[in-house]
């Protein structure tokens, strides 16, 4: 990566010369650097934690197939509902985003255990790095 990439990467989009002849807004530059490393740690943890959260999924995915269970679990997914949208409230996050996550990991999880159940219960059939 070239040195006027790099700037770049670490820049926003005020212009650097701007910055430069305006103290606030090289203040407002520095606090939005300082907020996007915050954000990309919180990504960083999100991602890793979405890794984890889907190799216990491949597990429950194994142990439903050699049960002969089916991949999905309606019950399981309504208490779900109420307890993410309970913990969004509480955490000051609109409800609406908790359940675009429940929806997504939910339907994310069911095809892998369908996979899962049509190898037989065989987890490699997956994309998993466990």
């Amino acid at each position: 990566m070239s040195e006027s990439e790099q700037e770049d990467e670490n820049s926003t989009t005020i212009d650097r010369h701007m910055a430069a002849e305006n103290p606030e807004t090289a203040r407002a530059v520095a606090q939005i650097k300082e907020l996007r490393a915050s954000i990309d740690n919180v990504d960083t943890a999100i991602v890793s934690l979405l890794a984890e959260r889907f190799k216990y999924t491949s597990r429950v995915g194994v142990v439903k197939a050699r049960a002969g269970f089916a991949p999905a679990d309606y019950a399981r997914e309504e208490r779900q509902i109420a307890r993410l949208h309970g913990i969004a409230e509480a955490a000051g996050l609109d409800p609406e985003i908790a359940e675009m996550y429940r929806e997504f990991v939910v339907t994310e999880a069911k095809k892998r255990h369908k996979r899962i159940a049509e190898a037989g219960g065989n987890p490699g059939v997956l994309d998993v790095f466990a």
